[in-house]
């Protein structure tokens, strides 16, 4: 398919971070833009501000007319939405031109410098540090970000069309559309079992990947991985490391030995271990790249991060309260090692919200191990985002496995008031579901606390 030939395109699921990202590139390509989401929000509203037209409802009669021509118009969606979604259905049953979001992008970015980041986890904050360093070395760059960016206030990046930065994302095995230049594989932890039959299925496919980088391209990975190509590490041999870290006024220094030599003293503002990992992720692939080092170093210390993660909402000596996207044991886990190296001999109170009953039952005693390491933990009720329920899988039979000194499952009601009369100085919420939208409620009461 040429995308010249397309002068409309529109969305079925255009709230999505991902695809929202896709609909202001097209948008700012000159083309006609709309889309349809179930549920309004901060990212729909910013669609509607750049004068995209969407809608909430399922009436087709409602959609504007110039996107109801089958022979110029590209209808995408997103696995998220259901197959029986009406929407979606008129334009299969109209002979319209129909492509996953993952297809999309495998052909925005085939005849650009394609540098993709993918991993089951960090993908969102690794891609979000490269497009700002490539952004800020001036290269002709499109970033397309899972996540808003602290520093543009947005999931896109812009300074050209001739190089682009994306998220590989293994969810539907999405990432094996893409045929990138530079490719960087930061985990492959177990999840999406819903989609992938074992671990060891998730790794083949991510070995797959693999082999779409171009015959010229350059594979990036973090130590220990089964896999072979330019490795980075923290604290260890490497071809690029990260040493010689210490906290300085809360935030990171650090050295980075590259092939070539020794980058001293640079200065990282986001907090965690795994953060310096994804830092240094997108430094070598930055400086394989070919941007000048003096530019990186300034660039990373102007990073303030991605929205949802590790976002501070309240910052007092009395009280802080931290946001994260966290949703999976492993990055449970990395938030808790952040907060325990920045807030030490201090009690923190968490609230999760699991995401997807197939996700809490498959890594249940991983989730109960990683939340017990926190004071108290409340749960919400589980976000079924795409699932229907399972039987037996709740948030009290995860509860039951958990061994906070306190614990509860709680509505999200009633977080405020527990919060108030737990009283600990470090209160965190965490989780993929809509409990990211109840922040800045929480963020309103609980400032007036303290």
């Amino acid at each position: 398919m040429n995308l010249k030939n397309i002068h409309n395109v529109y969305f079925i699921g255009i709230g999505g971070v991902g695809m929202s990202a896709l609909a202001k590139f097209f948008a700012a390509a000159g083309k006609a833009v709309g889309g349809y989401d179930k549920t309004a929000s901060s990212i729909t509203a910013a669609l509607v501000e750049l004068g995209i037209d969407t809608q909430f409802d399922t009436d087709i009669d409602t959609i504007d007319e110039q996107f109801m021509d089958s022979r110029n118009t590209l209808i995408v969606f997103t696995p998220a939405i259901s197959e029986s979604n009406s929407v979606l259905q008129y334009f299969k049953t109209h002979n319209f031109q129909i492509l996953k979001r993952s297809e999309v992008l495998g052909l925005v970015t085939a005849h650009t410098q394609c540098l993709a980041i993918a991993g089951t986890h960090g993908k969102t904050t690794t891609s979000s540090i490269l497009g700002h360093l490539m952004y800020q070395c001036n290269e002709k760059v499109t970033a397309f970000i899972g996540g808003i960016s602290e520093n543009y206030q947005s999931n896109l990046i812009q300074n050209g069309t001739e190089i682009s930065v994306v998220e590989a994302d293994e969810f539907d095995r999405s990432f094996l559309t893409l045929s990138p230049d530079f490719a960087c594989i930061t985990s492959m932890d177990a999840d999406h079992l819903d989609i992938y039959k074992s671990e060891a299925d998730l790794v083949e496919t991510f070995k797959e990947f693999t082999h779409n980088i171009k015959p010229t391209g350059k594979l990036f990975i973090r130590k220990g991985l089964p896999l072979e190509g330019i490795t980075y590490a923290v604290n260890e041999a490497a071809d690029y490391s990260a040493k010689n870290i210490r906290i300085d006024n809360g935030s990171y220094q650090f050295d980075i030995q590259t092939p070539t030599g020794l980058i001293k003293n640079l200065v990282f503002h986001l907090p965690g271990t795994h953060n310096i990992s994804n830092a240094l992720a997108a430094m070598a692939m930055a400086l394989e790249f070919g941007c000048d080092t003096a530019v990186l170093k300034l660039a990373l210390q102007s990073y303030r991060g991605v929205k949802r993660r590790f976002t501070y909402q309240i910052k007092t000596e009395a009280f802080v309260f931290i946001d994260d996207y966290a949703h999976h044991p492993t990055e449970i886990n990395a938030v808790h090692q952040a907060v325990r190296e920045m807030y030490p001999n201090q009690k923190v109170a968490v609230v999760f919200q699991p995401h997807l009953y197939s996700r809490t039952q498959d890594f249940a005693d991983e989730f109960a191990e990683s939340l017990s390491q926190f004071e108290a933990t409340f749960l919400l009720e589980i976000y079924p985002a795409r699932e229907r329920p399972i039987p037996g899988v709740t948030s009290s039979w995860l509860l039951e496995k958990i061994e906070s000194p306190i614990k509860q499952v709680i509505s999200k009601s009633e977080i405020v008031g527990e919060i108030k009369n737990l009283g600990y100085p470090i209160f965190l919420t965490l989780g993929a579901g809509d409990i990211g939208v109840e922040v800045s409620e929480l963020k309103e009461k609980l400032s007036y606390a303290y």
